[in-house]
C-alpha cells in the first residue's frame, strides 16, 4: 500500500491560510470586538479543512481517530482556558501562558495515556 503524500503547494496554502486567519482574530480581538473574534477562531473552517486534508491523506480510519481525539482532549483545553481567565490578571500574560500550556500538556498527555 503506497502511503499518501500531501502536496507542497497546498501545505503553502494551509499557511497562509492559517497566517490569514491569526490576523483577522488578532486585530477583531485587539479591537475589543472578542465576540467576533472568537466566533472566527473558533468556526468549524478551520477544524473542516483540518479533517478534509486529512481524509484525503490518510481516509476514514485516520479522520474519525483525529474526531475522536479532538472529544478526548477537549477538557485539556477547557483547563487551558480556564487558567488563562484566572491566572492573567494575577500573574500577567507570560506567566500565565506559560503555566497554563503546561496545564493543558500536562492533561492531555495523562488523558491519552489513559485513553
Amino acid at each position: 500500500m503506497k502511503k499518501k503524500t500531501v502536496d507542497l503547494k497546498l501545505l503553502i496554502a494551509y499557511f497562509i491560510i492559517g497566517g490569514l486567519i491569526v490576523s483577522v482574530v488578532t486585530y477583531f480581538g485587539s479591537q475589543g470586538k472578542s465576540d467576533l473574534a472568537v466566533f472566527i477562531a473558533f468556526f468549524p473552517g478551520t477544524s473542516v479543512i483540518t479533517v478534509i486534508t486529512i481524509y484525503l491523506a490518510g481516509g476514514t480510519g485516520a479522520t474519525s481517530s483525529y474526531a475522536r481525539s479532538m472529544l478526548v482532549l477537549l477538557p485539556a483545553w477547557v483547563l487551558y482556558v480556564l487558567g488563562i481567565l484566572f491566572l492573567l490578571p494575577r500573574l500577567g500574560l507570560a506567566l500565565s501562558l506559560v503555566i497554563s500550556v503546561a496545564a493543558y500538556a500536562g492533561a492531555a498527555l495523562l488523558t491519552m495515556r489513559l485513553t
